[in-house]
């Protein structure tokens, strides 16, 4: 098991990517799209205006690739992925609109110029409304701020309100046009789309040696500003790996994703999908209570006890990459770099206690909140 640090555009320079290494890790999952570009996330995360403008991004180069991970192999880290596309990379491929050809063929040149730079991931979420209708607040332990769906007393913005014209994601990737009518799709065609995409692209990522893993619906609600959700359920992510029976359609399994979901044990379910050799990095994150009410937690806790996940991901051999995700905010003067180093350090911790163990020893201690 390896331990990562998930990086925002913004983010990516050396002082972060030294504070990395000191904290433990070994690998960077980067984010090279500029969610908030314009706009403040504090205020604006939640706001049905949409976070950012991402319009004028134009695709990312095989130089920017190459550049990003020259940068992170001189810090003495390694790219583990790339995180989520643009949307004005995709917009039509999401909404089946005019320009969906000449868009796949784009992705299809994002995916080669990756695997020609040596990234081997590129996280994705097939999803109109993105992630949308949190609250933030101090849901955490001693009051630090964390973000929470559906909390009594919280005010949420409206998981009923439509998508404006020229928004995908959650963000603007072009001016809306007057009278156009809101955004909307049906379970049927999201799944259709879904198909389609892997059908097209998961060749494509086989050639270049690169894993596309699908992030699961945050939150997994069955239907979000009137559009459907994909995976929304554990079972949906062996349909999403049935549609191309290939190691190149693989999972970002995000732990806090599943634990919101209903029904289900998630200790079997990260058990099964270790196995499968098909997970292309996890987020490690850890919640409290189920869909549709749950806050996001410090690592330590949340109802999942993250000492035996680790445990299992021993047990199944999984050699990937971890990465801490949505840490609450510590009260000080760095509270994301505090966040973090706190969420490292107990990742490091127990995958030291797992491997040093064995899966022939006896159990140790847990390390569950009590």
């Amino acid at each position: 098991m390896k331990i990562g640090l998930g990086l925002y555009r913004e983010q990516l320079n050396p002082d972060n990517y030294q504070f990395a290494v000191q904290a433990g890790a070994t690998h960077v999952v980067a984010h090279l799209t500029n969610y908030f570009a314009g706009k403040d996330p504090k205020i604006d995360s939640g706001d049905a205006g949409g976070w950012g403008d991402c319009s004028g991004d134009r695709l990312w180069s095989f130089e920017e690739l190459s550049g990003l991970v020259a940068d992170v192999r001189a810090s003495g880290l390694d790219v583990a992925a790339i995180e989520n596309f643009s949307p004005k990379f995709w917009s039509d491929i999401l909404l089946d609109g005019p320009e969906r050809a000449s868009q796949m063929e784009g992705l299809k040149q994002l995916i080669r110029d990756a695997g020609r730079a040596g990234i081997p991931c590129i996280g994705y979420n097939f999803s109109l409304a993105g992630v949308y209708g949190w609250t933030r607040g101090p849901y955490a332990r001693g009051g630090a701020e964390s973000v929470g769906f559906g909390v009594p007393g919280s005010t949420a913005p409206d998981p009923d309100a439509p998508i404006p014209d020229g928004m995908v994601w959650n963000m603007r990737y072009r001016p809306p046009v007057a009278g156009a009518a809101a955004i909307s799709v049906s379970p049927t065609d999201l799944w259709d789309r879904l198909t389609r995409f892997l059908q097209d692209i998961v060749p494509v990522a086989e050639e270049a040696g690169v894993v596309l893993g699908a992030h699961p619906d945050d939150p997994p609600a069955e239907e979000l500003r009137g559009t459907a959700r994909l995976v929304n359920r554990v079972e949906k992510y062996d349909r999403l790996m049935d549609i191309v029976d290939s190691p190149s359609n693989g999972l970002e399994l995000c732990l806090g994703s599943l634990q919101e979901m209903p029904g289900g044990d998630i200790y079997d379910h990260v058990r099964r999908f270790a196995r499968s050799g098909r997970v292309g990095y996890i987020h490690f994150r850890n919640v409290r209570g189920r869909m549709p009410h749950y806050v996001e937690t410090f690592v330590d806790e949340g109802d999942i006890d993250m000492a035996e996940i680790v445990r299992i991901l021993r047990d199944e051999n999984y050699q990937g990459v971890m990465v801490p995700d949505h840490t609450p905010a510590m009260t000080c003067g760095a509270s994301w770099h505090a966040g973090k180093a706190f969420a490292l350090g107990y990742m490091r911790a127990l995958v030291q206690n797992a491997e040093a163990l064995g899966p022939s020893r006896s159990q140790p201690i847990s390390l569950a909140p009590q």
